[in-house]
């Protein structure tokens, strides 16, 4: 039941009981007997009135705590919301910070096989050239040699 049911419900019984307090006994219509008569109701009235107070302080405290217990179980529920939200961004976060380590791992590997891809060509390069170089540089008489045939006709 919640907070607002209960004080109604509370009011409720509070409106029913002021009225049968107010219904009392009779007495006779003697004049000795009206006086004392008068001051039994009095004294009556003074402890409804008494008894009503004593009531009415009794249902605040347990409308306040009630309330208070309302608010508790609020505070706690927005604490697990709290905490929940937290969760998931720290999750969420941690699944970027994932990413981003993968992404970046994949560039260095990427960045890796560019150089040696660079490195294999740069020595392929400097292989072709000094292979051409060598050949360039061999004495005319061991090219005649080379182009020559092995059967050579002396005149």
């Amino acid at each position: 039941m919640d907070v607002g049911k209960r004080t109604g419900l509370l009011l409720c019984l509070l409106a029913v009981s002021l009225p049968a307090g107010g219904v009392g006994c009779g007495s006779t219509s003697r004049a000795g007997g009206a006086e004392s008569s008068a001051e039994a109701e009095r004294s009556e009235e003074d402890e409804q009135q008494k008894s009503e107070a004593a009531e009415t302080a009794r249902n605040r405290e347990l409308l306040s705590q009630i309330e208070a217990k309302k608010r508790e179980e609020d505070a706690e529920l927005n604490a697990h919301k709290t905490e929940a939200a937290a969760q998931a961004k720290a999750r969420k976060r941690e699944k970027k910070a994932a990413a981003e380590a993968k992404k970046k791992e994949q560039e260095a590997k990427a960045k890796v096989k560019k150089q040696e891809e660079a490195a294999r060509a740069e020595a392929k390069r400097k292989q072709e050239a000094s292979q051409g170089a060598n050949t360039g540089k061999r004495k005319p008489a061991q090219r005649r040699r080379e182009t020559s045939s092995p059967i050579s006709i002396k005149q």
